[in-house]
């Protein structure tokens, strides 16, 4: 008999805000390579998410326990599935990762110029995922 485990890696992320790629503070920009672009950068009410042509960071941030951050770097290589789906204000970007993991992120307070925005950054993604771009 065998038995499969399954566990999330991360709890379900609500992003409300896009960040302005200036903006962004050291600490995230630290964990971005010379050679890496960021495409896109949104952030919760503490944490924070960057999608780069070749990974995506993820700063958790949990305040209340011990005043701990955790830090997920996502290579796209790992991704094995991906979906986007849009409703009225919101959307969401669900992975499966070749360990088996999966990754939800919710996006709320979405007009249509975010969801626009979005949705290229979810297709250069994808691109990056299957191999149709260069790294």
């Amino acid at each position: 008999m065998a038995y499969i485990k399954f566990k999330e890696l991360t709890r379900y992320f609500s992003f409300s805000n896009e960040i302005d790629i200036e903006s962004l503070p050291n600490y995230v920009t630290d964990y971005v390579d010379e050679n890496e672009k960021i495409i896109l950068a949104y952030k919760t009410t503490r944490d924070k998410a960057i999608f780069t042509n070749k990974k995506i960071v993820i700063f958790d941030s949990n305040l209340l326990k011990f005043r701990t951050k955790v830090i997920y770097e996502i290579p796209y290589k790992s991704i094995s599935t991906g979906a986007i789906e849009f409703s009225n204000n919101k959307a969401k970007i669900l992975l499966t990762l070749d360990s088996g993991y999966q990754i939800r992120w919710d996006f709320i307070h979405m007009g249509a110029k975010e969801k626009t925005n979005l949705r290229k950054a979810y297709s250069k993604m994808m691109a990056y995922v299957i191999g149709d771009k260069d790294e």
